[in-house]
């Protein structure tokens, strides 16, 4: 029986429709299940045995900023907070790019965060950094009790059987993505010797490197973004803005805005406040890509207000 569950576990990194949440109790860390994240740090010591190239260092910044994009418009305000429309051949495109982040699937990562705002800095957060700072950055998706999705939370998503099978396999993607990766590095060295890179170079920077400072980048909004920064609005969490968050992520680091008005597609309210995510929607919404995306509406833009700011 404890062999047949190790199995399960084993090949829950390929198919996890065979883990339910029954089997998923407490706030161990499943060591076995999350080899693959610990190998992935691992991996990406490897730089310093295939080296750097100009162009391994570009690929890696535009493989963060692409898949940081997927990440805040995609998997944080269409499929979490559904702040603007788009086709369901939009919707799957959306989903494909979200899923090369390596953080899970669209159903998974949106049925975690609509419960994370139902009881943002409550007991019942499943990453509030008063649960304890590495809890709330990584410990919450490495423990057994959250590793499958709250259905119950994103009834509207598991309509869609191309998003429930990216989220069944929702390693395939970044796989596909790890090769795509290698692939470019050897037609480079092939092609274009000049540029001085190879493919396990690609391979290394292209998705390793990039996918790690991604995700964490990511996991700050969660942890970070609760802790440093200052708070315009007065809402019933520790959501705080952060203006070098926002410039890491492309915008997610106005949390405390995020959290008075989660619908809005624009999370920097304010000119000032830079939301690239938003800039890059918007211009997505001109060429008919995506519609209907979400103001701030105006009264709810001077409500709330703290008398002053709350800095830490």
């Amino acid at each position: 029986m404890l062999v047949k569950k190790k199995l399960i576990k084993l090949f829950a990194w390929i198919d996890n429709s065979n883990i339910s949440e029954d089997d998923n109790v407490g706030n161990a860390i499943d060591w076995l299940r999350v080899i693959p994240f610990i190998l992935m740090h691992i991996t990406c010591l490897l730089v310093f045995v295939v080296g750097w190239s100009p162009v391994a260092l570009w690929v890696a910044l535009f493989s963060y900023l692409l898949r940081m994009f997927a990440i805040t418009a995609f998997y944080h305000r269409y499929f979490s907070h559904k702040s603007f429309k788009t086709s369901r051949t939009g919707q799957f495109i959306f989903a494909l790019l979200g899923a090369t982040a390596t953080q899970r699937g669209p159903i998974w990562w949106a049925s975690h965060h609509r419960r994370h705002h139902l009881y943002s800095d409550q007991d019942k957060d499943i990453h509030s950094p008063k649960h304890g700072f590495l809890w709330s950055h990584m410990g919450w998706f490495l423990c057994l009790k959250n590793f499958t999705t709250r259905e119950n939370c994103v009834r509207d998503l598991l309509k869609y059987p191309e998003l429930r099978w990216l989220d069944r396999f929702d390693i395939i993607v970044p796989i596909a993505y790890a090769f795509f990766m290698l692939g470019l590095g050897k037609w480079l060295e092939l092609y274009f010797p000049e540029f001085g890179t190879n493919a396990s170079q690609m391979l290394i920077w292209g998705y390793f490197v990039s996918s790690i400072v991604l995700i964490h980048c990511t996991l700050s909004v969660n942890s970070l973004a609760h802790i440093f920064g200052s708070k315009r609005y007065q809402t019933n969490d520790d959501s705080r803005n952060n203006g070098l968050l926002a410039l890491l992520t492309l915008g997610e680091g106005w949390h405390n805005n995020h959290h008075h008005y989660p619908l809005s597609a624009r999370q920097g309210f304010f000119w000032w406040e830079i939301d690239i995510s938003y800039y890059l929607l918007k211009l997505m919404s001109w060429c008919g890509l995506i519609w209907d995306l979400q103001p701030i509406p105006v009264n709810r833009l001077h409500s709330k207000l703290v008398q002053k700011e709350l800095k830490q």
